[in-house]
């Protein structure tokens, strides 16, 4: 087991147009910044801790999600809007520039960071980013995405994600939906999901990387995927982009989720991954 920082975070929040960030900072060092949609800051508070020993880490709740309200509940919650909110976070810190793993969603985030502020940060592990706008089948992809959130608007949440892992390519057991997904569920947790149905998958999937502002950054791009993602949508996406972009992709153990599931492991790839040059 790697040692694991067992000083408490320091929890704040800070004002942003049309935004409340809750955000969370570990450790001290060079600034790591962990970055997910719709994942919120606990989702990646174990590999924190593991960070903070060397590093200072930077978690938050995208805005809209859990701890992090907007004036606009309407408003979608676009790459583009993430990014700012994380620029304004590392501005507020004046640390920096920084390492930004963005994972999943958060991942399109990282990219769209890259785009518009590429000196804030000097390093960027997009992992498993669903760009899908630079897939052949993207048309058909979005058709579908429209037909999951349709679905999930209409009340039937466990048909949505069935739909949803379907599309994603991921293999789950007949009645794992219905586990997960139906019956009584914890209030915040069936909001946030709601309002990722219905405000940030679709502009997140739709994301269009600006290829040659993401070559052409000074930024150190990596694409990372999970070992155990073959074949699954994130993993296609992923491939196009780091061919798009003229680099191999950067292994990590686990899957779509494996920073969650196996922090440790992850976390020794990643230390690993940023030493190298």
């Amino acid at each position: 087991m790697s040692p694991i920082s067992t000083a408490p975070a320091t929890v704040r929040a800070l004002e942003v147009p049309g935004a409340r960030l809750h955000y969370e900072v570990r450790g001290e060092g060079p600034l790591v910044v962990l970055v997910g949609a719709p994942m919120d800051a606990r989702a990646f508070a174990p590999l924190a801790d593991l960070l903070a020993v060397d590093h200072t880490v930077l978690t938050t709740d995208p805005r809209g999600i859990n701890r992090s309200p907007v004036d606009d509940p309407d408003q979608d919650s676009t790459p583009q809007l993430r990014a700012d909110d994380v620029s304004r976070l590392l501005s507020h810190l004046d640390a920096g520039p920084a390492v930004v793993l963005g994972s999943s969603g958060g991942a399109v985030t990282a990219l769209a960071l890259v785009q518009t502020h590429p000196e804030q940060v000097h390093t960027v592990v997009a992992h498993e980013p669903p760009v899908e706008e630079l897939l052949e089948d993207r048309e058909q992809r979005h058709a579908r995405t429209e037909d999951i959130i349709a679905t999930y608007l209409s009340g039937d949440v466990t048909g949505a994600w069935r739909k949803f892992f379907a599309q994603a390519n991921i293999a789950l057991p007949e009645d794992a939906c219905e586990a997960m997904f139906g019956g009584e569920r914890d209030r915040q947790q069936v909001a946030d999901e709601r309002r990722w149905f219905e405000h940030e998958l679709r502009a997140t999937v739709r994301w269009q990387p600006d290829l040659a502002a993401l070559r052409s950054a000074s930024t150190r791009i990596l694409v990372g995927i999970g070992v155990d993602s073959a074949g699954q949508s994130c993993d296609r996406a992923s491939k196009a982009l780091a061919a798009a972009l003229g680099i191999e992709p950067t292994m990590f153990p686990g899957d779509h989720t494996g920073f969650a599931e196996d922090p440790d492991r992850f976390a020794t790839r990643l230390r690993t991954v940023l030493r190298a040059k």
